[in-house]
């Protein structure tokens, strides 16, 4: 769910107003519908004051202090404004540090020393940068921090932010990753009152910009950005219910996904205990071999499997029993063969219509790239070898249709190409287009159950998305491995604000997308007001702008208040 602005005029003019928008899926692709309208300011305004209520507060103060009302005589035409600066997303992001005792934790892990600015302070300069204009350190020095209000926020000079004292603070912060995660991981659970009782593990790429000589971890793989010409590194995601986060681990590059599942699932008991939770991984990770270590010590799991297994259950394919989870989608429980396994068969209209659509233009492909290898071959002397060689580069750009042909090389001075449709292929394929399988070895679980729990696994994919598009995980520019390793834990801790927003969102009833609140609020200025006095001085105030009807009635709901105005510091 997320929010959508409305506009409409009224028999009072323009009204403005938020409704809460839901999408879902249907047979005809996705749609969406609204849930709620959240109302006008007025509704806005009495739903904060119910949740400050609830929260055992009268009221919220300010940032700072509010000051005696001083009385001089100005002169207005000599008023100016200057020195606006970014306020609503570093204010809103610090809310939800410190409401995650973050701040405090810092401070206690990373200890005053002879520095001039305290190392957590820094750490929260990092972190707060990330989530709210993410760029490399050097730009946060040189560009990002000056034009936010961070340095009111943080009592931090511009002067004093630096790209040396950037990395510094990345060194400082790296030894705490354990420590950090298992703070947040019981923050969270006592703020949210979340259950880690299923874990979703996903992997993905991040690609570097440069050589990385020095850094063993940065090879060249598969490579999910599409950058197979760039070395990176592998991330290893595991989070909970709703994409909270547990902790993550970093491989090489060229690291297979399936030989990193006994080393996170070690790692996360070692850190929460070996509790009865579900493991939830995707078709990458269900080697045989994983299956079995998994189902020591009595660990239950839910995996996807290759597409090649379907064939194993092509009579249950063709048979009736099918269970209707929702429009278009439908779910079968298959035994395993042992009695140990079950295995859920899964039939999606929308997949189905997405999967005919592709083997019908791979199969175009072929078809015509055959075409033309066989009229070179009958206009030019080509040797059979370089034919087969162009018809197996051909297959191999195309191997989801590669099946439906079987394809013979004739002649020897001037080949011939000859071709067929296999029959077979075309059946099966149309038997098993928008299948797939899952397995699991709870059996105690309707299918609908292990389906809903293991489409969870879409929480994993979308806090990569938020990593890689929101928080600017890639490109990696540092070179070092140990500053690589801060880069991730620092865009990790960003992630983390970012889901403990959206669940404030949700108990505040804005559903769980922080993203429009975030970019509402983020509109939200500061400015220096200078006020030329009778007497000849300047009075200068550092005022914060007055929401809008729209960011007001956020606010309202979460419960915040802005504050009128803050300390000016000097720069």
């Amino acid at each position: 769910m997320h929010l959508r602005r409305w506009r409409k005029r009224g028999e009072q003019g323009l009204e403005e107003y938020w409704a809460l928008v839901e999408s879902y899926r249907t047979a005809r692709g996705p749609r969406q519908r609204i849930v709620a309208y959240l109302g006008d300011l007025a509704e806005a305004a009495r739903a904060g004051m119910a949740h400050t209520a609830r929260e055992g507060k009268a009221y919220q103060p300010g940032l700072f202090e509010e000051v005696e009302p001083e009385w001089v005589q100005v002169d207005t035409r000599r008023l100016r404004v200057e020195g606006i600066r970014d306020f609503g997303g570093p204010w809103l992001g610090l809310q939800v540090l410190e409401k995650l005792g973050l701040d405090a934790f810092l401070q206690s892990v990373m200890p005053t020393g002879r520095e001039e600015i305290d190392w957590s302070v820094m750490a929260q300069v990092l972190i707060l940068g990330r989530l709210c204009d993410p760029a490399s350190e050097l730009s946060l020095a040189e560009r990002v921090y000056e034009r936010t209000a961070l340095v009111d926020l943080l009592g931090v000079p511009v002067a004093k932010i630096n790209d040396d004292r950037l990395y510094r603070a990345l060194d400082k912060l790296l030894p705490h990753k354990e420590a950090l995660e298992q703070h947040l991981t019981q923050r969270l659970g006592t703020l949210f009152h979340l259950e880690y009782d299923l874990l979703l593990y996903d992997v993905t790429s991040v690609y570097f910009e440069g050589e990385c000589a020095r850094n063993p971890e940065a090879q060249r793989g598969y490579s999910r950005d599409h950058r197979p010409d760039c070395k990176q590194v592998c991330v290893a995601l595991i989070v909970s219910r709703g994409g909270m986060p547990l902790g993550y681990e970093v491989f090489a590059g060229n690291r297979n996904d399936v030989t990193t599942v006994e080393e996170i699932v070690e790692s996360i008991e070692r850190k929460y205990g070996a509790a009865g939770r579900i493991w939830a991984m995707d078709r990458g990770m269900a080697s045989e071999g994983n299956v079995a270590f998994l189902r020591e010590n009595g660990r239950r799991y839910i995996l996807g499997t290759p597409k090649s297994q379907l064939r194993r259950f092509e009579r249950e394919l063709l048979e009736e029993g099918w269970e209707t989870i929702r429009d278009g989608l439908e779910v079968k429980l298959c035994p395993g063969p042992e009695g140990e396994e079950t295995f859920i068969l899964c039939r999606s209209a929308q997949r189905r219509e997405k999967e005919k659509a592709m083997h019908a233009r791979f199969e175009k492909r072929i078809e015509t790239g055959l075409e033309k290898i066989a009229q070179a071959g009958r206009k030019y002397k080509r040797k059979p070898a370089v034919i087969e060689r162009r018809i197996g580069r051909l297959l191999g750009q195309n191997s989801r249709a590669a099946g439906c042909f079987k394809v013979e090389v004739k002649g020897k001075d001037r080949a011939q190409v000859v071709w067929s449709k296999v029959e077979a292929w075309r059946e099966w394929s149309n038997l098993s287009e928008g299948c797939y399988l899952l397995r699991s070895n709870i059996t105690n679980w309707t299918a609908s159950e292990l389906w809903e729990t293991y489409i969870q696994l879409t929480e994993a994919e979308a806090a990569f998305r938020i990593h890689k598009s929101d928080l600017s995980i890639r490109p990696i520019w540092h070179q070092k491995p140990e500053r690589v390793q801060a880069h991730i834990l620092v865009c990790f801790l960003a992630y983390v604000l970012w889901k403990a927003l959206g669940q404030l969102c949700e108990r505040a009833g804005l559903g769980r997308e922080p993203r429009k609140v975030l970019e509402e609020i983020s509109q939200i200025r500061t400015v220096d007001v200078v006020l030329p006095t009778k007497q000849g001085l300047e009075i200068r105030r550092r005022c914060v702008a007055e929401p809008t009807k729209h960011q007001a009635i956020l606010l309202a709901y979460l419960g915040l208040t802005l504050p009128k105005q803050l300390k000016v510091h000097k720069m």
